[in-house]
């Protein structure tokens, strides 16, 4: 059995903290894309009109306006769904916002195969490999609503471009009042010393799920968040390599460019071990997000069978 755990909306969590935080940050402005009742800007929308800015469907001139502002010294939220927002822009998050090193904040919902019903063209599943390919680019990936609010205020805190990544569907909420996220240091959610699975957002979940049937098999598995892909907390996974001697990444994102990629390319410069990578091996169909990610094979049974592979390997060496 594993644990129950209650659902709650990261995108719906990103709208309030937007509003709770709008009087201590005074030069917040938000942008949207034809899309606010979906990405819960329109809160934002109804209470602070004079501070809001819609552009319909045109990607590339939202973001080019957000560039605009960040370099007159607003501190715009720009937020459209992310195969939108990070994939038709990408040349003017490239030339006007990342070369110029401008604050603009850059918050995608809809990211994944958890958008479900909206099918193949709506699914964001290249969004990490962009961001992260983007030099001056902070990028994060929240595991769940309450590290999201506390995300998006730090977000707004910290100077320079920012791309977070949120779902469609609500998602498991594996924190409490006590959490406190820090930026760019890598979170270990559970001790172990047989293997270590590292997870980014919602697969943060699904990978202690896979934790607790790998203890019923006797295999003590440590679970990392990455919430920051960029920077990644290079010390935590070259420890974890160490420590455990064998790795598994999960993540909800295309194999080539993401989680899986950044991971392989620090252990295979510092700590070489066994790896095996959970993650998409192409586009999926338009489906209910729970069925999606079962065929797909992103499930704690399929992370588990991951980090057996890879305790296995170390034992062969």
């Amino acid at each position: 059995m594993v644990t129950k755990r209650a659902n709650a909306s990261t995108r719906e969590t990103y709208g309030r903290t937007l509003l709770e935080i709008a009087q201590e940050f005074p030069d917040i402005v938000v942008l949207g894309g034809d899309l606010n009742v979906s990405t819960f800007t329109h809160l934002w929308r109804d209470q602070h009109p004079d501070r809001f800015y819609d552009f319909g469907p045109a990607e590339q001139n939202l973001i080019a306006v957000g560039a605009g502002m960040a370099a007159s010294g607003k501190i715009p939220f720009v937020s459209t769904f992310s195969v939108f927002g990070v994939g038709r822009p990408f040349d003017q998050l490239r030339v006007l916002v990342s070369q110029s090193r401008l604050n603009l904040k850059l918050v995608c919902t809809h990211a994944g195969i958890l958008t479900g019903e909206d099918g193949m063209s709506a699914h964001g599943i290249e969004d990490l490999s962009l961001a992260c390919a983007l030099p001056s680019f902070t990028v994060v990936s929240p595991s769940d609503s309450v590290e999201t609010a506390q995300v998006i205020r730090t977000v707004a805190a910290t100077n320079g471009p920012f791309y977070v990544r949120l779902s469609r569907a609500a998602t498991p909420v594996i924190h409490d009042a006590s959490y406190r996220f820090k930026l760019g240091v890598a979170e270990r959610v559970k001790d172990g010393n047989d293997v270590t699975i590292i997870a980014t957002g919602v697969m943060v979940s699904v990978s202690l799920d896979a934790a607790e049937l790998l203890a019923g098999q006797g295999i003590n598995a440590r679970v990392l968040n990455v919430h920051t892909l960029k920077p990644v907390d290079q010390q935590a996974i070259i420890a974890a390599a160490r420590d455990t001697g064998a790795i598994v990444t999960a993540e909800e994102h295309y194999i080539h460019g993401g989680l899986g990629s950044i991971v392989a390319q620090v252990i295979g410069q510092h700590c070489p071990a066994p790896l095996e990578m959970v993650a998409l091996q192409g586009y999926a169909e338009s489906a209910p997000a729970g069925e999606l990610m079962v065929k797909y094979g992103l499930t704690p049974q399929r992370v588990a069978e991951a980090a057996q592979r890879a305790v296995k390997r170390k034992d062969n060496t």
